[in-house]
């Protein structure tokens, strides 16, 4: 060995330790960009997340918006309005209606006063209708100027109702009077002589003495006066009484030309039905005596007591002489309603001589 110098073994370590080293150093530097990839991968993760969680976050933003305003939309529209203007209007109907019932009998007791109020003016029409002595107050008849109309039959004299004057005819005024036999011309002459009297039509009256007389009252004086006894006191009996003694004709027809009033004479009876509506049987509603033909008009008359029927085209109220017609036809269907000439009948026990 050389003195001075480096033994021959020692440089060789060194070579040695400088290639172990190198393989050393590699290592460290892939781990290094490894580790740098890994964090730029890991951050490109975290980066998309927080994209993501953005993108959803603000599509969950957009949806609770449109629900919000929906809700909104559904509150203001489903919530019912109260109507509060009813509970009004029916808060102030009530208290009008409370003053008057408690009012009302107070009044009824201490003064005769009518109340204001709707309900106690029937009550009161009641109690002021129950003590006029109406004889029947069913018939309430239908006005026409050929019928016997009577819509309110208190015992009054008929001159008060506005209507032409009663008339009277003269036995010079009958066409053949002087050929009527003797008793005709009794119960004619005593018919005529009573419409001179202004006798209006009196419902329930068969008297003159009382300011005027009904239909039936008017045949029933008339014939009692005249000595035929057991009349009958209304139209309806005095009906059954002519027809049970078979002087009867029965007329249908409603022209005054026709056959069925061939037999028709002074002095018969005649008969109607449906001029009032009335339950009655037969349904006889009025009834008066033929007189014969006027000379003047040529026309049919008769003599008994109306409350409307007419002479010479005017309505007459009471004891008068009227012009014979038929009625027209009926204008419904209801016959209780409708006048209807029934037909006529000679007096039961009336002489010819």
């Amino acid at each position: 060995m050389k003195s001075g110098g480096a033994p021959p073994h020692s440089k060789t370590r060194v070579r040695n330790a400088s290639l172990q080293a190198r393989p050393r150093f590699g290592v460290r530097v892939a781990a290094a960009t490894f580790a740098v990839l890994g964090a730029a991968v890991s951050l490109k993760f975290v980066g998309l997340l927080l994209l993501s969680a953005l993108f959803f976050g603000a599509i969950d933003a957009t949806n609770a918006a449109e629900e919000s305003l929906g809700t909104k939309i559904k509150k203001i529209f489903a919530t019912p309005t109260p109507p509060p203007r009813k509970h009004r209007k029916r808060s102030t109907k009530k208290p009008t209606p409370s003053p008057s019932p408690t009012d009302s009998p107070k009044h009824k007791k201490v003064s005769p006063t009518p109340s204001p109020t709707a309900t106690p003016k029937t009550k009161s029409k009641r109690k002021k209708a129950s003590p006029t002595p109406t004889a029947t107050p069913e018939e309430s008849p239908v006005p026409s100027p050929t019928e016997t109309p009577s819509p309110s039959r208190s015992p009054q004299p008929g001159a008060e109702k506005k209507g032409a004057p009663n008339v009277t005819l003269t036995p010079d005024e009958i066409s053949g009077y002087d050929n009527y036999s003797q008793k005709v011309r009794q119960i004619i002459d005593a018919g005529l002589q009573l419409t001179k009297q202004n006798l209006g039509y009196n419902y329930g009256s068969a008297d003159p003495a009382n300011g005027g007389m009904d239909c039936s009252g008017f045949i029933y004086y008339l014939l009692n006066q005249n000595g035929f006894k057991d009349v009958p006191r209304d139209s309806s009996q005095q009906y059954v009484w002519v027809r049970k003694a078979g002087n009867f004709n029965a007329v249908l027809s409603r022209h005054e030309d026709t056959f069925e009033l061939d037999d028709l004479k002074p002095g018969d009876l005649l008969f109607w039905s449906g001029t009032y509506s009335i339950d009655r049987d037969p349904p006889i509603t009025h009834t008066m005596i033929y007189v014969g033909r006027e000379k003047r008009t040529k026309k049919r008359v008769m003599v008994g007591s109306s409350d409307g029927r007419t002479y010479d085209g005017k309505q007459r109220f009471g004891v008068s002489v009227f012009d014979f017609k038929m009625p027209p036809p009926p204008n419904s269907g209801d016959a209780k309603i409708s006048p209807a000439f029934v037909g006529y009948g000679r007096i039961p026990g009336l002489s010819e001589d």
